[in-house]
């Protein structure tokens, strides 16, 4: 099973950029963050004339996320457990069921800038939202995963000049320690488990030539429980995608599980 995961920064701007990789890629589920639309208006019959079940989690014109799956999904849930005044869309999970279970979720961790403030407030809390969400997936011990926009960048090496992030939100120590926190119950870095080495970015911002000049970092992560990390098969980034017509700021990255 080949499950990618796509901030594609708006679906109404980047939706022939997104059908045109899925015809290409061919993934069975892809995750998507920053749909920025609200769920009437996800386009969805473009997506299931492809053959893939559509759930959304959808916002006016800032995040939303959505999972489209090629095999049915189950138990479908949105927004992160842990604060019900929370409106901002951006978890969904569902379980998708092939030759056995997979539960997936799908996640745009929140920025964070400017710092300090209450932006980054938000983002220390909801990581630690999250770390409780993974307790809970990882208690399970069911093939699981976690796959997103993080929006951390985890080591110097994923990020090409990481001396320019040292007082960004992405790159704080704080931002670091709480996504490391999430690993160390023992989740896998899925990427960094089959890849090693700078070099390998999921995201080039607009500006400043930066995709020209790989001037990225790795902020799209999947965390896989044990029992999905022992099905992992390959991973991979789709950079090429960056330098197509009207791109996303992120690429796809994917992981196939033997599943």
């Amino acid at each position: 099973m080949k499950i990618a995961s796509f901030n594609i920064n708006g679906i109404k701007a980047r939706a022939q950029a997104l059908t045109d990789w899925l015809a290409e890629a061919q993934p069975d589920v892809a995750l998507l963050q920053e749909i920025k639309s609200v769920d009437e208006n996800f386009p969805r019959e473009i997506f299931e004339d492809m053959g893939y079940n559509v759930e959304t989690h959808g916002q006016k014109g800032f995040n939303g996320v959505a999972i489209l799956s090629k095999l049915p999904l189950e138990d479908v849930r949105r927004g992160l457990p842990g604060d019900a005044d929370d409106t901002q869309a951006r978890w969904i999970e569902a379980t998708v069921v092939g030759d056995r279970a997979l539960r997936l979720c799908g996640l745009y961790l929140p920025n964070g800038n400017p710092v300090p403030g209450p932006k980054y407030d938000y983002k220390l809390a909801w990581m630690e939202r999250l770390r409780a969400r993974a307790a809970d997936l990882l208690a399970a011990e069911e093939p699981a995963l976690m796959a997103g926009d993080y929006n951390v960048i985890p080591q110097p090496e994923d990020a090409k000049h990481p001396e320019k992030w040292t007082k960004d939100a992405l790159f704080l120590p704080d931002s670091r320690a709480a996504f490391q926190r999430i690993v160390n119950l023992g989740f896998t870095d899925a990427f960094r488990a089959r890849v090693q080495g700078p070099g390998h970015y999921t995201f080039w911002d607009y500006q400043a030539g930066s995709w020209n000049r790989n001037n990225g970092i790795r902020i799209d992560h999947f965390l896989l429980t044990p029992q999905c990390a022992d099905l992992l098969v390959d991973v991979g980034i789709d950079a090429e995608i960056r330098g197509r017509e009207k791109p996303s700021d992120h690429v796809p990255i994917w992981v196939e599980l033997d599943i």
